[in-house]
């Protein structure tokens, strides 16, 4: 009588056998759902091994490079890769980049991918499966962008600088005649004269925003640096005192800031424009208070301007960064309509962002975003 404990062990390899038939059938099942994925992929599917040779193709790729898919297998990547091989840096886990192909018609395409390693039957090393996006038309699209942006900042640079020699001689002549015609003009003279200073005062304080603005990413100090952003202030708060003091407005700054990756001119830019957006349009308020702030987080820092004066509407938050836009609010002093435009050029110059918050009535807040790396 055979014991149940021998049957058992009898049988186990018939168990085992069954088991790897089952495992192997699933895997191929796998295999062959995973390839009709990759194949009926819209954007091309490459596998490169740790050699820099193609194992695998998709059809998809026959559009991008000109020839079958098949004839691709066994290339090295470097034939049709113009930079980098995605493959050198897939470790284990997802990789994530761009890269430049020559494309069937001879020209170099910009695509992004995404690549992962993994293991392959026959292949030492893994492969690292690469997925390709297209993004020549996008780059294409930035470049020319760039292009007419270097070229309006530009003719910006060159109208600015034509126009202040003119306006000198406006400001000073009328400067003389009312130093030396004054008894002879009369009131009603000396107040068209005034008018006309005034709105050279202003025609300047415009060159002068629009210079800045065109300087920002092009006159080299732009370079990141860790700084302070409490001595920043305190230089700004001096600066401003008799305005600050006229308004009777409080003034408050941030103790023990954590430190700001910006150049340093360009962080007195944003708190001044800030600030100085705040004392120009928080309107008339009982106790005018503006609260500057400095977050930290784990890839940010976020630079907060805060008042308690007469708010945005919704509308506007967006608008106000626009060039030329300025919102004539109650109580408040018109600008020129550049400075928001500047904070958030210089924002964007360092991969942040700015925006607006606060409803009418309940004060406004600006926020600009840095990388900290």
């Amino acid at each position: 009588m055979v014991s149940p404990l021998a049957e058992s062990l009898a049988s186990q390899p018939d168990r085992i056998a069954r088991s790897r038939t089952r495992r192997a059938d699933t895997d191929l099942g796998r295999t062959d759902l995973l390839g009709a994925i990759l194949d009926g992929a819209p954007d091309p599917v490459v596998a490169i091994d740790s050699g820099g040779r193609l194992r695998y193709a998709n059809p998809a790729c026959h559009a991008l490079f000109g020839t079958d898919p098949a004839e691709l297998l066994g290339r090295h990547v470097s034939e049709l890769m113009q930079a980098h091989a995605p493959a050198q840096d897939a470790g284990a886990g997802v990789r994530r980049g761009h890269v430049e192909l020559r494309l069937a018609t001879g020209e170099i395409g910009w695509f992004s991918y995404t690549a992962q390693r993994m293991e392959l039957a026959g292949a030492t090393g893994g492969v690292a499966v690469v997925f390709l996006r297209d993004e020549t038309e996008r780059r294409r699209d930035e470049l020319r962008l760039s292009r007419h942006n270097d070229e309006l900042e530009q003719t910006i640079r060159a109208l600015a600088h034509d126009l202040r020699s003119p306006l000198v001689s406006v400001l000073g002549f009328s400067r003389l005649l009312r130093e030396d015609f004054g008894e002879a003009l009369g009131e009603r003279g000396a107040h068209f004269l005034e008018r006309i200073h005034a709105a050279g005062r202003t025609m300047e304080s415009l060159i002068r925003d629009l210079l800045e603005f065109a300087r920002i990413g092009h006159d080299g100090s732009d370079a990141p640096a860790l700084v302070d952003p409490r001595e920043v202030l305190l230089q700004l708060r001096s600066e401003l005192k008799p305005r600050i003091e006229q308004g009777g407005v409080e003034l408050v700054i941030p103790e023990h800031p954590p430190l700001v990756r910006c150049a340093r001119t360009r962080l007195y830019q944003l708190f001044s424009n800030l600030v100085g957006n705040a004392l120009d349009h928080m309107g008339c308020v009982e106790k005018p208070r503006i609260e500057v702030e400095v977050r930290e987080s784990a890839d940010r820092h976020e630079l907060v301007v805060r008042d308690n004066g007469c708010g945005i509407p919704a509308e506007q938050r967006e608008r106000i960064f626009e060039m030329f836009h300025s919102v004539q609010r109650p109580g408040g002093r018109k600008g020129t309509g550049i400075g928001l435009a500047i904070v958030r050029k210089i924002a964007e110059r360092y991969g942040g962002r700015a925006f607006a918050d606060g409803a009418p009535g309940e004060g406004a807040a600006f926020h600009v975003v840095l990388p900290r790396g």
